[in-house]
């Protein structure tokens, strides 16, 4: 079990890792809250509280209230929000009240901004269940929805009291899924731990065997990457971005299929390969480089195929959040473990490196999984 610390200018938590948090989970959060609040609210989805939902509760004195959030990018909107408020209204919560978000990245993120718009703001800790979520969505405080014109254009700043990431629930996560969390431990790597991406070229057996150790040593070295870099810029208003390495094109991908043809990791791992390229042509990373940190996007691939066109996806790029005033905002990297935000790549250049992604994705799955 490891505790990482994060602090940032709002707040300051402890991230634990570790397998049998949830049996301990209710007490864990009376010790952190001093005393447990009259109204537990747990937000999930019905196949998680279908595996862990009785452990979960009978860590409670009294069962907390449960609320279900269906599976799925289109289930993250505004329309989802409003039904759960009203059903914490309507089951007496008030400003003591403390939500629980368990489950992915879509329930936390989902979670995260129900409470901090519940009663102007409610205190909610985080119960990731996927390894996505753990390593990256559920640290930082990032909450928010989708609107149809780009992917979590609605939000809120709001860090959680805890996160509590249970090593053992990775145990029922479907391969796929597992392997769509990795392109986040990929992505941190890449941005800011070399001595990462060599452990994940090294033991990509073990840790898509997940083997306990492997998968801890990834996952918490992984957060340990993004705490320090919320803690410097909690807001996003420079450092921060380089969190979204990869995510200008993965979140174009999502929104040009509906968020319906690939997990958000997936996404991510076809959107760190067309930044790489414009990282190869811009000359901030050589040829054995880009060889080298493209096969680790298929290590722990397969990514699905992609059929698109290049037009729609770059013309999707848009939406990006990153994006101010009509300066297109881009994440790239600068050797192994550094990246840097430009703010000058062309259409042309983004065209070009969205062309050659699709053209190693016309052929997936890209590379052999380990």
């Amino acid at each position: 079990m490891q505790t990482i610390r994060v602090e940032t200018s709002s707040a300051k938590y402890d991230v634990i890792t570790g397998s049998g948090l949830l049996e301990t989970l209710g007490s864990r959060i009376a010790r952190l809250t001093g005393k447990l609040p009259r109204r537990v609210f747990v937000l999930t989805s019905e196949a998680i509280w279908a595996l862990w939902g009785q452990i979960v509760s009978a860590s409670f004195a009294e069962p907390p209230v449960v609320m279900f959030l269906p599976a799925g990018e289109r289930y993250k909107t505004m329309s989802s929000v409003e039904k759960l408020a009203r059903q914490m209204a309507a089951a007496g919560a008030d400003r003591g009240s403390l939500l629980i978000a368990f489950g992915g990245g879509i329930v936390g993120d989902v979670g995260g901004f129900l409470a901090a718009i519940f009663m102007r703001g409610i205190p909610y800790v985080q119960v990731p269940t996927t390894l996505l979520a753990q390593v990256d969505s559920s640290v930082g405080g990032k909450t928010g929805v989708n609107l149809p014109e780009g992917k979590n254009l609605v939000g809120s700043f709001l860090q959680p009291r805890a996160v509590f990431a249970d090593i053992g629930v990775l145990g029922t996560l479907p391969d796929r899924e597992l392997r769509a969390g990795l392109m986040e431990s990929v992505k941190a790597g890449i941005i800011s731990d070399r001595l990462l991406v060599r452990y994940m070229e090294n033991h990509a057996g073990e840790v898509l065997g997940r083997n306990p150790r492997a998968l801890e040593r990834v996952i918490s070295a992984s957060i340990r990457m993004k705490a320090g870099v919320v803690g410097k810029d909690e807001r996003e208003s420079g450092l921060r971005m380089i969190l979204n390495f990869g995510h200008t094109v993965g979140h174009a991908i999502e929104r040009v299929t509906r968020y319906r043809a690939m997990l958000h990791g997936e996404a991510v791992g076809w959107g760190m390969v067309a930044a790489l390229e414009v990282a190869r042509r811009r000359g901030t990373i050589n040829n054995a480089q880009m060889e080298r940190l493209e096969s680790l996007v298929y290590q722990y691939g397969p990514l699905p195929s992609l059929k698109l066109r290049a037009a729609a996806v770059v013309a999707a790029t848009s939406g990006d959040k990153k994006n101010i005033g009509g300066v297109r905002r881009f994440i790239l990297p600068v050797g192994i473990g550094n990246v840097t935000v430009v703010e000058d790549v062309t259409a042309a250049e983004l065209d070009a490196a969205v062309r050659y992604m699709l053209a190693r994705a016309a052929h997936a799955p890209a590379g052999k999984p380990a």
